[in-house]
């Protein structure tokens, strides 16, 4: 049996910034370890095995939810399965380290639920609707159909933002780094 450690979980919905709070803060505090979630999809971009997501088939996928081998997995997008493999925690919890997600809004408040006393979950806010729109539509990788169902759910998402412990408002990334970077720390020496 692994001793437990601790987890910071950062939510967002899609175009918020979390993905790139979190490599910052994987950069400037050590100890930490990147939670790399499985999923259904198909790789983007330069993603890579093992790095950025576990990338397996839906059967496979429905497979470890059936032997009950996540610890929290959410039918993110119609036919998409995104999920966090127990072993991935107590791998990372082994090394004595503390393990951080960048991880969806539903995954994210229910790891804060199941992990409640170990766990620090921020919810980070973009500026505004619109300018979480024009993110998304910049990164140039989903078409139109995905864009809209992309923004549809990031509307739904922001109502959760109460049930996280800190709500990081992103109005400059610089800023919104250093502040997630505080935050860290403080949860960190407790």
């Amino acid at each position: 049996m692994t001793k437990e450690g601790k987890l910071i979980i950062f939510s967002a919905p899609s175009g918020a910034g979390k993905t790139t709070i979190v490599h910052h803060l994987l950069k400037k505090i050590p100890g930490l370890e990147f939670s790399v979630s499985a999923t259904t999809r198909k790789p983007r971009g330069d993603e890579q095995e093992g790095k950025d997501y576990y990338f397996i088939s839906k059967q496979e996928f429905l497979h470890r939810i059936a032997k009950k081998q996540f610890v929290e997995f959410e039918e993110v997008y119609s036919g998409t399965f995104y999920g966090t493999l127990r072993t991935e925690i107590e791998r990372i919890w082994a090394d004595g380290k503390t393990v951080i997600f960048d991880i969806d809004v539903e995954g994210g408040l229910h790891l804060k639920r199941k992990y409640d006393g170990s766990a620090l979950a921020v919810f980070v806010q973009p500026p505004s609707l619109e300018v979480l729109k024009e993110r998304l539509a910049g990164r140039g990788t989903d078409n139109h159909d995905k864009l809209k169902e992309r923004f549809e759910k990031a509307e739904k998402e922001l109502n959760y933002a109460p049930q996280f412990d800190i709500i990081l408002k992103n109005h400059d990334l610089q800023t919104a780094c250093a502040e997630a970077e505080e935050l860290v720390r403080n949860f960190l020496q407790k």
